[in-house]
């Protein structure tokens, strides 16, 4: 099959997934935005979007839309150039339906199968907007702003032959009339390189080391934010320093905004929430170590005593997963997302998410009496390799999604 990808951030999902197809002999390609410096192995186009952000006095409700279907009318400007200058025609398109790109994909090539990947189905109630009264309340302005961000995923289903979501919960977060589209299977998890591993070590950029088995707390995310708890782990931590003398407390995340509104002009989440309780911290035992590459937060997760994981009703992270394959404790917070992998108890321990008395609590414990949670920690790996393993179980369901999509060849009868 000729098979394109569409995602603004390429690879971002079908990491693993574009390569599996052209290992396979299909033949591969991707769209993404010129913005994007992510290198791939997959032959990749990129198209350039500037439109202007809409005025919100204009456009009010609609302008999330707008700006959306602006993105979708450029990628589809591009995606006709390769039609009719190229003469590119795929079997199948595969693509994120986030940020707009698949909204008019069928207009250039109806004939092709469109599968769009439904990450999260923006709600007014039950979901993220209102649920952290302190940077959101759900006043009835914020729901019906919530419900018009989901106007142009509802229309990417629509116009698609299937869906595929990485989690039964993400899923049910789509209106029942769509979710009969919607397939589930897991990205999948690396699980021979996310795992145990006693000789583990990481060097900080002070020098010192930390290896495997040292009194070791983790906070990981792609950046520092409310949507992702790391307010609440912040006020937790002067506790849990204060019980653990000899702890060190090591934070993976940048200073930008991934969800959620920014912290103002000038300010950062990280920096906001670190002013508030320095004053109570031993800072010479705090890491920030900003983004880090791969390997390194390999080797921080098979070596974390434990890990602390936190995210509002909202996309639930790979690192999460990634922890709990290495073999980490994981202490998260008892929101739905979490709720669907980790049972309190059995491989991780559950805490509400506000509860900062009782993430103090937890954590002090899990670096205090590590012993205790080696079956947990046992019982997380075997979690992630019973059903979320990326080559014996995500990787052929996922193969076999896209290709059930191949088109059906007639023989010299004229039979299919």
């Amino acid at each position: 099959m000729k098979i394109l990808f569409v995602h603004q951030n390429f690879p971002g999902q079908f990491l693993y997934l574009a390569p599996a197809l052209q290992a396979r002999g299909h033949e591969c390609r991707a769209l993404t935005d010129a913005g994007n410096k992510r290198d791939s192995k997959i032959p990749t186009l990129r198209y350039r979007h500037e439109m202007p952000p809409p005025d919100p006095k204009a456009t009010r409700l609609g302008r999330n839309f707008t700006q959306m279907s602006d993105r979708g009318v450029t990628v589809a400007r591009a995606c006709l150039q390769l039609r009719d200058t190229h003469g590119y025609c795929p079997d199948v398109i595969f693509g994120h339906s986030g940020w707009g790109e698949t909204l008019f994909l069928k207009e250039v090539w109806p004939d092709a199968k469109l599968i769009v990947y439904a990450e999260f189905y923006y709600r007014g109630v039950a979901r993220d907007v209102g649920f952290d009264p302190e940077f959101s309340r759900a006043g009835f302005d914020a729901v019906m702003t919530a419900q018009a961000r989901a106007a142009h995923l509802g229309q990417s289903l629509l116009h698609a032959d299937a869906a595929l979501a990485p989690t039964q919960w993400q899923a049910s977060t789509y209106p029942p009339a769509l979710q009969p589209l919607i397939r589930v299977i897991f990205d999948g998890v690396n699980t021979a390189v996310m795992a145990p591993n006693p000789q583990a070590s990481i060097t900080l950029p002070n020098g010192k080391v930390l290896r495997a088995g040292d009194e070791v707390l983790t906070f990981v995310n792609r950046n520092l934010e409310p949507y992702r708890g790391y307010h609440i782990f912040m006020r937790a931590l002067p506790e849990v320093m204060a019980a653990r003398p000899d702890a060190q407390v090591v934070i993976v995340g940048g200073d930008d905004v991934s969800y959620g509104a920014g912290a103002g002009a000038g300010e950062t989440w990280k920096q906001i929430f670190l002013e508030e309780v320095k004053h109570r911290l031993d800072l010479g035992r705090v890491h920030f170590l900003g983004k880090v590459p791969y390997p390194q937060f390999v080797a921080l997760m098979q070596i974390s005593r434990a890990h602390a994981y936190l995210t509002y009703p909202f996309v639930l992270s790979w690192s999460m997963l990634e922890a709990m394959s290495a073999g980490a404790y994981v202490v998260a917070s008892k929101t739905a997302p979490v709720e669907e992998l980790i049972t309190d108890g059995l491989n991780g321990r559950l805490v509400d998410f506000f509860d900062i008395p009782a993430w103090s609590a937890a954590l002090t414990e899990a670096l205090a009496r590590p012993e205790r949670f080696t079956p947990q920690r046992r019982a997380a790996r075997q979690t992630i390799l019973d059903g979320f393993d990326l080559q014996n179980i995500c990787m052929p369901r996922l193969v076999d999604f896209v290709e059930a999509f191949a088109p059906k060849v007639q023989n010299v009868s004229g039979n299919t």
